[in-house]
């Protein structure tokens, strides 16, 4: 027997009972602008919440920090309308402090670690200590990373915890707006370094894993509301489902690891 529509409805079932008691009664539009890193469970999630309870969620994507014409804080300066924002924790951070996002309207949903991966089919590099993929970093011909938080690290803090950031300057790559995943498997650079759920979802790479623990970086995917929402009601049934127990498979399955309710802060 498929059990698949009976647990598809069964999940249906929670999530509106879900949100019938968090008040989401009236179907409405949301606007989410998301960034790469929890996008892949996103994207699976979604469907589910609008067929729960009626609301239509458009979403536009774009990097948690930068200056690219994409990037969530040049989006929200020109005034695109938002009502939810998933982005960076601290960059998150940024912009309640410059109040344009409600303080308690932040949930962090997910952790997201440092990844590294090669074209499909390239030789996988060792990586599973600091000297080792210290060695890999030195022996690839170019090495990309993105223009948000994990590529910040990278470029910024993890080559001279290793050692060797002047060696990295001329192959290292920061790529602003496109995953680091696809040049990768354009073959415009051996390695890409990213957060693994930002890795995962693109075809034509290999997942080699994760930065030994000495030197990564976990990064918080978190949510939250523009003052500016015309939706916060809608926005916050959104976000409570997405930080929900319902979602956690899907997090988990996209690379990331949830945040349950005990442990934000």
């Amino acid at each position: 027997m498929n059990t698949r529509p009976m647990a598809l409805r069964a999940l249906i079932v929670c999530v509106a009972s879900f949100f019938w008691v968090a008040g989401a009664a009236q179907a409405a539009d949301i606007n989410v602008m998301i960034s790469g890193g929890f996008s892949a469970a996103y994207r699976e999630l979604i469907p589910q919440f609008e067929k729960a309870t009626g609301n239509k969620v458009t979403t536009v994507a774009g990097p948690s920090m930068g200056t690219t014409i994409n990037a969530i804080p040049v989006r929200l300066a020109r005034g695109e309308p938002a009502d939810v924002l998933i982005m960076v924790g601290y960059a998150l951070d940024d912009l309640v402090k410059q109040g344009k996002v409600a303080a308690a309207s932040r949930v962090e949903l997910a952790r997201s670690p440092i990844g590294v991966a090669v074209k499909a089919g390239a030789p996988k590099p060792d990586i599973s200590t600091v000297e080792a993929l210290k060695k890999a970093l030195l022996a690839a011909k170019s090495v990309a990373y993105s223009d948000s938080a994990s590529g910040v690290y990278v470029s910024t803090e993890m080559f001279q915890k290793l050692g060797i950031a002047d060696q990295m300057k001329d192959k290292g790559k920061m790529i602003p707006a496109v995953p680091v995943a696809k040049i990768v498997a354009d073959g415009e650079a051996e390695l890409g370094l990213q957060q693994v759920s930002e890795l995962l979802p693109i075809p034509g790479i290999d997942y080699v894993g994760p930065l030994p623990a000495e030197v990564q970086k976990i990064t918080i995917f978190s949510a939250g509301i523009p003052t500016s929402s015309k939706e916060p009601a809608a926005a916050k049934a959104l976000i409570d489902f997405l930080g929900s127990p319902v979602a956690f498979e899907a997090v988990k399955k996209s690379g990331l690891d949830p945040v349950s309710a005990s442990e934000r802060k």
